[in-house]
């Protein structure tokens, strides 16, 4: 949209407001005025779907995972034997996990957004979600940020409030990396950053939220990545080695359930 009049827009962020103006107005979806984003999410793991005809296998799709289509109503019939969907906020950690065949040793979806998800990524999760039936387990930067970043996934986003019942995935378990994880895995001091004043304001906003303040769980683990000061991303986990994510980490906490 916006390169069909540059010099209208001016910017991408003018033509994407004024679509989100007329979504609103007219009171449909944006997929539905047929106006869509580029690919930016991929997928991959023990899914099978058709779009718009083809079986698409993303057991298949080599190791960089099939991008995910930006007319999701194209996509039916979705069949799994996955028992979860992992979430992953980075693509740096998508591709550990896809370079792994992470989804072999454990039956599962592995999707990203590749940091702030896009609208088609969005619709997908929710769409995954509510034909497998299945858990959808957050993994996550252990900062603020990551956290607004699930929260986008489960509560929408003030831009398109007017279309979160379309986009909104609400029970996504947060996975890690927690704040207590930090201490439990030995993360090494220097794989620790010291939060910024800035993130200190964000995570105590954060707090007020409603999607964390309904879980208690989450209430103490925001709570202690304050007052400790320190973030880790999820990078901070290959200190161990490039594999440790997927030889050892997610390996331990899924066998003990340790989701919240």
């Amino acid at each position: 949209l916006f390169y069909t009049d540059v010099k209208l827009f001016q910017s991408q962020d003018q033509s994407d407001s004024v679509l989100d103006d007329v979504s609103c107005l007219l009171g449909c979806t944006r997929s539905s005025l047929h106006v869509v984003a580029s690919e930016k999410g991929i997928v991959v793991g023990r899914l099978t779907y058709d779009e718009d005809g083809d079986e698409i296998n993303c057991t298949r799709q080599g190791i960089g995972g099939k991008a995910i289509p930006p007319s999701i109503d194209k996509v039916t019939n979705m069949r799994s034997d996955a028992k979860f969907i992992l979430l992953v906020e980075k693509d740096a950690a998508f591709q550990r996990l896809a370079e792994d065949r992470f989804y072999n040793r454990y039956p599962c979806i592995i999707i990203t957004g590749k940091g702030q998800p896009d609208v088609s990524t969005r619709l997908f999760l929710r769409k995954l979600k509510t034909s497998l039936s299945i858990p959808v387990l957050g993994l996550v930067d252990s900062d603020p940020y990551g956290l607004k970043i699930l929260s986008v996934y489960m509560s929408g986003s003030k831009n398109m409030s007017y279309d979160s019942s379309n986009l909104t995935t609400p029970d996504i378990k947060w996975l890690g990396v927690r704040p207590t994880d930090l201490d439990r895995y030995k993360i090494p001091p220097e794989c620790r950053l010291p939060m910024t004043d800035s993130d200190i304001k964000t995570g105590k906003d954060l707090l007020q939220a409603d999607f964390i303040t309904k879980n208690p769980q989450w209430v103490r683990e925001l709570e202690l990545m304050i007052k400790t000061k320190e973030k880790a991303e999820i990078q901070a986990l290959s200190s161990f080695g490039f594999q440790y994510l997927t030889e050892s980490y997610l390996p331990k906490k899924l066998r003990e359930g340790d989701w919240i």
